[in-house]
């Protein structure tokens, strides 16, 4: 029998997801993108895994800039590479790039978590919590996968933005995420960070429901922690022909000071309790 929340409201295949990074690559030569700190060189990621076969995403910011070079700013070779480059695709402007082009960054995005393509260290603490809603970047017969607000990475941090800067790539690629979701089996969509909540909300036009979470609180006696939980039809004025379950929390799990085990821990259970109905 079909389960009508198996899939997105669309067929997800890779004509959608070509047209969608196609979409991307043709504005990296806007001069919205032009007027930001985005490695122009670097392509558009879509997705961190094969989003077509994903139940449970994450959503972050945006990628960083390691997906493509090192700490001394020299662009990732060989077994390294993480993503393309237009050097790595032989071409000088993304005007050069066609259908084969986009395929093979495409790969890349959909294979990003196999152990022989060194993967980010970022995604192992933010796994740990994933594991809450029965799935897991790097394991195929439960995957998860990773999706940003925004799918260009800059040379700097989100947070060394300008205002101007963030409000030019948030309306740039405000809409992608909600083609995605759209055309995807996506069931539980996990944020990230308080900054990641708050632009969610403002994207999607709604404000989840929030609970107070005083037994997450850190050593550095920051802000009193929040969980929010809700559900969503619709982003940035895409509609998905159903409802998927947001969870999110205040913390960032890589960046938040003094996070432990022990708080990681409990909001993996929460996530758990929280997607039991979602994902029996």
């Amino acid at each position: 029998m079909h389960d009508p929340h198996s899939r997105g409201a669309g067929f997800f295949n890779a004509t959608q997801m070509d047209s969608t990074l196609k979409t991307l690559i043709d504005r990296l030569d806007t001069s919205d993108i032009g007027g930001t700190t985005v490695i122009r060189s670097a392509c558009p990621i879509p997705s961190f895994g094969d989003l077509s076969s994903c139940r449970v995403a994450t959503l972050g910011i945006n990628p960083s800039n390691q997906e493509f070079v090192d700490r001394s700013g020299k662009e990732l070779q060989g077994k390294l590479r993480r993503f393309h480059t237009l050097k790595s695709l032989g071409v000088s402007s993304w005007a050069e790039v066609d259908a084969r082009h986009r395929g093979k960054i495409l790969e890349l995005c959909r294979t990003y978590f196999r152990p022989d393509r060194n993967p980010y260290w970022w995604f192992k603490k933010l796994d740990k919590v994933v594991a809450g809603a029965k799935a897991s970047y790097y394991d195929s017969s439960r995957p998860a996968c990773h999706l940003d607000l925004v799918p260009y990475a800059t040379m700097s941090k989100w947070s060394d933005l300008r205002t101007r800067q963030k409000r030019l790539l948030l309306a740039v690629a405000g809409d992608t995420l909600g083609r995605l979701l759209r055309d995807s089996p996506v069931r539980i969509l996990i944020l990230n960070g308080r900054c990641v909540v708050e632009q969610f909300q403002k994207l999607a036009g709604t404000t989840l429901p929030s609970q107070e979470m005083p037994s997450w609180s850190l050593r550095s006696g920051s802000k009193s922690p929040v969980a929010f939980k809700g559900e969503v039809d619709s982003f940035s004025g895409i509609d998905f022909g159903r409802k998927i379950s947001v969870l999110g929390f205040t913390h960032n799990l890589q960046g938040s000071h003094g996070m432990t085990t022990e708080v990681a821990a409990a909001i993996r259970e929460w996530i758990a309790q929280a997607s039991e109905q979602t994902l029996p």
